[in-house]
């Protein structure tokens, strides 16, 4: 049974999700709301992430591709064009940090705080308060396992509340975060793609492409965007190749590439660039609806 968190369109077997991290990180805990009935995969690296479902150890992976505080998910809009995997679903996820330590632990006589650079920089409300040292760790849920591991009652951890349960911490403070509208977004990867009906909800595709080097060739290639009432929600750019001239676009559209409307858009872009390559076509999921977007 897929979890209707998830925007509808999927249909995975009930087996193994991965995702990058250790366990209890927020990558498992969306792993586990979206998806209840599937086993759940850490691994260390995104790159072994995208690697488990190519090798069919995993059926789908949870990526993180974007903060609403941090912002993109570095190394993701690399590893995805070039991984062969389709984008066939969306979650966000509301991050809840928690100032975690060892049973028994007094708040007054904690002294460091242990967490993923970008865990840390979002509560340096707390931090000040108590007059931490932070110390930067690879991910939030390997803070709290090494917490937990050296049972010092000085040191703490920012990581979710899965991550406490999982390593049996206390949470000394709840929702820690400084910011009330931090969320992360999800994408779900598989190896096959899903052609999702538009008559049951809104659809987005995300695609990337590069851009010939001519005059105002990206201001040309979007026009047809607008000119065919196209509504673009996210346009990034990156460098491939280490070449500085050289640079590749990740977008996204609310549309679906059947409709006449986006396969003319589309056919427009082709005009100016040497590559379009098609990552997924899937629901939106409910919080597009629920927040504004930016349009082109």
């Amino acid at each position: 049974m897929v979890n209707s968190k998830l925007a509808t369109g999927t249909s995975p077997p009930a087996e193994v999700i991965a995702f990058q991290g250790a366990p209890g990180a927020y990558s498992d805990m969306a792993c586990r709301e979206v998806y209840p009935n599937m086993i759940t995969l850490p691994c260390k690296t995104f790159a072994d992430t995208f690697n488990a479902v190519k090798t069919d150890h995993a059926s789908l992976a949870m990526i993180p591709i974007e903060n609403s505080v941090a912002g993109r998910v570095a190394d993701i809009h690399q590893l995805l064009p070039d991984s062969h995997l389709h984008i066939i679903g969306e979650h966000y996820q509301r991050v809840n940090h928690n100032l975690l330590a060892c049973k028994g632990a007094d708040v007054n006589n904690i002294q460091t705080v242990r967490s993923h650079v970008h865990a840390l920089s979002q509560c340096k409300n707390i931090i000040q308060r108590l007059e931490l040292s932070p110390v930067i760790n690879a991910d939030t849920a390997g803070a709290a396992a090494e917490v937990a591991k050296l049972k010092d009652p000085t040191i703490s951890a920012i990581a979710s509340l899965l991550a406490a349960n999982t390593y049996g911490l206390e949470i000394i403070e709840a929702n820690i975060e400084d910011e009330d509208h931090n969320t992360t977004r999800f994408v779900v990867l598989a190896n096959q793609a899903i052609d999702p009906d538009p008559m049951n909800g809104p659809v987005v595709t995300s695609f990337v492409f590069h851009v010939r080097n001519v005059p105002a060739a990206l201001y040309k290639a979007l026009g047809g965007f607008s000119t065919n009432g196209i509504n673009m929600t996210k346009l990034e750019s990156y460098m491939v190749g280490g070449n500085f001239t050289a640079t590749q676009f990740f977008a996204e559209v609310e549309a679906h590439p059947n409709e006449d409307r986006l396969r003319l858009a589309l056919e427009e872009l082709s005009f100016f660039t040497s590559e379009i390559k098609i990552i997924g076509v899937y629901h939106a999921h409910q919080y597009r609806s629920n927040n504004s977007t930016v349009s082109t």
